[in-house]
C-alpha cells in the first residue's frame, strides 16, 4: 500500500451531473474517494448524478463544492492540470504513469484538475497547477470524455495500491477423447440422415472441417454432454415430426 495520501480529484466547472456520476464511478473503481467540485453548472447535489455513478454513492456523498480552483486545492502541495495542450503556460509535462509515481513518492496531498466537458481547463486554471498532466493520444482525434480522463489517471494511481483482482474461475478439465469422438460420431450420423454431406466427393473434407471445429476449443465433459443433449433433442423433435 502506498504511504502517500490518495490524490484529490477536482472537477472544474463540470457541466452535466451525469458526467460527475460517471467520474465518481471511475474513481471508486480504482480506490479514489475524494471528489471536489468547482462551481458545477447545474448546482450540487444533483439527483441526476446518482444513477450514472452506478453505486459509487460514497464518492458523491462526500463531494465538496468550492467557488474557485484556488480554494479547492488550497490544502494540496502538488497540483496537476490535465490538458492535451500547454495553453501557453510553461510547466513540466508528465504522463499519468509518471504523475502517479510522483504522487506516491510525495508525503503531501496531491490534486488533479479536470476541466469542463466542452472546453477543458482554461489558461488561468492551468496556471494554478505546478505540473501539466497529459495523455499520449492520437493527434488527429484527441477527444476524451470526462470519465475517460479520470479513469486513465485513477488506473495509473491504482497500480501502486493493493486492490482486489477479479476472482479467478477454474476451468473444467478437457473431456477424454472418447467422449469427444462419441459426440462427433453422433453429429456425423445425424448429418448423414439429413443429407448434409453433398456432393459425396466433398464428404471427407467436410467431415475434417467439422472435426477441426469441434476439437479446437478443448471441450469439457459437461460441454460435450450438453451438446449431445442438444443433438438428441433435435433428433427427437425430427422423429416426432415424421
Amino acid at each position: 500500500m502506498s504511504a502517500a495520501p490518495p490524490p484529490v480529484i477536482v472537477l472544474v466547472r463540470p457541466q452535466l451531473a451525469e458526467n460527475i456520476g460517471k467520474a465518481a464511478r471511475a474513481m471508486l473503481n480504482f480506490g479514489l474517494t475524494e471528489m471536489r467540485l468547482v462551481t458545477p453548472r447545474d448546482g450540487w447535489p444533483n439527483p441526476l448524478a446518482g444513477p450514472a455513478a452506478s453505486g459509487a454513492d460514497l464518492v458523491l456523498e462526500g463531494a465538496r463544492v468550492f467557488e474557485s480552483v484556488a480554494e479547492a486545492v488550497a490544502d494540496c502541495a502538488h497540483v496537476y492540470a490535465t490538458t492535451v495542450r500547454k495553453r501557453g503556460v510553461t510547466k513540466p509535462v508528465v504522463t499519468p504513469e509518471a504523475a502517479a509515481r510522483e504522487m506516491r513518492g510525495a508525503a503531501e496531498r496531491s490534486a488533479i484538475l479536470f476541466g469542463p466537458e466542452r472546453s477543458g481547463l482554461e489558461t488561468d486554471d492551468v496556471a494554478l497547477a505546478r505540473t501539466i498532466l497529459t495523455v499520449p493520444i492520437n493527434p488527429e482525434f484527441g477527444s476524451l470524455n470526462l470519465a475517460q480522463a479520470v479513469i486513465l489517471v485513477a488506473y495509473e494511481w491504482s497500480k501502486g495500491e493493493t486492490l482486489a483482482s477479479p476472482p479467478e474461475t477454474d476451468l473444467a478439465p478437457p473431456a477424454p477423447q472418447a467422449e469427444l469422438e462419441g459426440m462427433i460420431g453422433q453429429l456425423d450420423q445425424m448429418l448423414e440422415q439429413a443429407n448434409f454431406f453433398f456432393p459425396p466427393d466433398r464428404t471427407p473434407a467436410t467431415k475434417r472441417t467439422l472435426r477441426t471445429l469441434l476439437t479446437k476449443p478443448g471441450w469439457s465433459s459437461q460441454e460435450v454432454r450438453t451438446l449431445r443433449g442438444v443433438l438428441s433433442a433435435l433428433a427427437g423433435a425430427k422423429a416426432k415430426r415424421r
